[in-house]
């Protein structure tokens, strides 16, 4: 009879050990997938932004420094568009 019980109490035992890490399993997996809610979500991003500002400041600084090239360029574009218009002007007569 002991034998028996032994045995059956070995199962019971591994019985239970299995539905403790079956649950643990399962609580793990729900923590994980639940929703945010928007505060959360806020700080998250306002912690990476805080975190790569320095990429940022570089980033805003090359953009920066294009449009400044683009601007002066365009800028000539549109001088010399307009001595050929005006040398066009005095070609014809006007």
């Amino acid at each position: 009879m002991d034998l028996a019980n032994s045995i059956n109490g070995d199962r019971n035992k591994a019985i239970w050990i299995g539905v403790a890490i079956g649950t643990a399993v399962g609580v793990g997996i729900a923590l994980s997938r639940r929703k945010k809610n928007a505060w959360t979500s806020a700080r998250e991003v306002t912690k990476r932004v805080a975190n790569r500002s320095s990429d940022i400041t570089d980033t805003t600084r090359d953009i920066v420094e294009r449009i400044k090239t683009i601007y002066e360029e365009s800028r000539k574009v549109v001088d010399e568009a307009g001595e050929l218009w005006a040398h066009g002007r005095k070609l014809v007569g006007y």
